[in-house]
């Protein structure tokens, strides 16, 4: 086979980890029995005894090229900082205040809408969205307690408001890992993202607050400290006017540390072991990352990337065909792992080959990563955050309840179609 056209079997490693995950997935019904690190590591041993005339000091020094690459060296240094933040900022009582923050501006008799507006605000300050689906489920079910028959539609809020943020945060690993393997700056791909994820809010939320109409009444107060949602917020004006990530974060740990001493009287070594918690909590990502890394070098260098280019330029050749062949192997991927930030990690970098041949603005390649990961992330019955909200539904309700009234994801995907197609600059 011609060199340009690369070799099929040099897919082999990432067929067998989509094996190896999925097949025992599907066996135990169970999408996160199979640890993901222990699946690709799997995959990287069948990758270093492929194509036996290589030798294994060639294939060795190939891994470690890739795994040490200073994009993805880079990426685990934000990723742990990120962390670090979020749990100083937990710690502080940061996220405690955000929620009640949220909680106390929304209307009665908008209650589902402004559900949905909170889960928006949590999970774009938080960076997570399963942290925000086990943080407002738990109200979705308070709800259902007040108003009988509501459970399935107070959850599709908490989930699509959820996934909103982790497209959007500054600190979401979805965001960290579409710009990083992109190469493009946070506030860049916000601004681009933006106008993609912000139509289908606004369509949402009037969905919700004027469609449904809850008689309840609800008396409960909830206290909250301004000054602790402070470091979420500087943290977004800060990336928005373009401070580098890094500082960013650096910064926004600084001041949550500040806010503790001075507001939550915590002294310093249980602040330091909330840092350590919060970088302990990445190590299992970073250490993916760096699996990854490795096996997409191995890949390269057997012929893989070569093989997959060759066979999509063949189809793709416009702009359009390229961004729809990048939003295609995204949601491929995303729905057969699962995991959202994995799947931006292993695209990433075909993406960035598919919109450096097509002159594509990275800018747009990394908001198709993230929209489109979040968009089949969402509607997974088998996805974290849907299994996080049945699990306060105890089995009262099933997937398919919550994803009739799921419109978010729904429209986001609709929303990045149409940003493919009609937005050309």
């Amino acid at each position: 086979m011609e060199k340009n056209s690369g070799r099929f079997w040099a897919l082999t490693p990432l067929l067998t980890f989509i094996l190896v995950y999925l097949g025992t997935s599907l066996a135990l019904h169970d999408f996160y029995k199979m640890p993901v690190l222990v699946a690709f590591v799997f995959s990287a041993i069948v990758g270093f005894v492929l194509y036996p005339k290589f030798t294994f000091h060639q294939k060795i020094e190939e891994f470690s090229k890739g795994a040490g690459d200073s994009g993805i060296m880079l990426m685990i240094l934000i990723f742990l900082l990120a962390g670090a933040f979020a749990e100083i900022s937990k710690s502080i009582g940061a996220v405690h205040s955000t929620i009640n923050f949220a909680l106390s501006y929304v209307s009665p008799r908008l209650l589902i809408g402004g559900l949905f507006l909170t889960a928006c605000f949590i999970s774009l300050s938080l960076g997570t969205s399963v942290g925000t689906v086990v943080a407002l489920a738990p109200i979705a079910s308070g709800i259902n307690d007040s108003v009988p028959g509501t459970l399935a539609v107070s959850l599709a809020a908490v989930v699509g408001g959820a996934m909103f943020g982790d497209n959007l945060s500054m600190i979401s690993d979805t965001t960290i890992a579409a710009t990083r393997t992109q190469g493009v700056e946070m506030r860049a791909k916000f601004k681009v993202n933006f106008w993609i994820a912000l139509p289908p809010a606004i369509v949402t939320f009037l969905l919700y607050a004027f469609t449904i109409d809850l008689p309840v009444q609800v008396s409960a107060t909830y206290d909250y400290s301004s000054i602790k949602i402070v470091p979420y917020l500087f943290i977004f004006v800060a990336a928005l006017l373009g401070m580098n990530v890094i500082w960013v974060l650096i910064s926004g740990i600084a001041l949550a540390m500040l806010i503790g001493f001075t507001v939550s009287d915590l002294s310093l070594w249980p602040m330091i072991g909330a840092l350590n918690s919060g970088m302990a909590s990445m190590f299992e990502l970073s250490l993916t990352c760096i699996v990854i890394g490795g096996i997409v070098g191995l890949i390269q260098y057997y012929g893989g990337i070569d093989y997959i280019l060759h066979h999509i330029s063949r189809h793709v050749k416009t702009k359009i065909g390229g961004e729809i062949g990048i939003a295609s192997l995204t949601a491929l991927v995303n729905a057969t792992l699962a995991n959202n930030t994995i799947t931006i990690l292993i695209v990433g970098p075909l993406a960035k080959n598919i919109a450096d041949k097509n002159q594509i603005d990275p800018r747009r390649s990394a908001s198709i990563l993230d929209t489109i990961s979040c968009f089949v992330q969402g509607l997974l019955p088998y996805g974290a955050q849907m299994l996080a909200a049945l699990a306060v539904a105890k089995q009262s309700i099933g997937p398919l309840d919550i994803m009739s009234h799921l419109y978010y994801p729904y429209l986001l995907g609709l929303s990045t179609l149409v940003f493919i197609i009609v937005q050309r600059k």
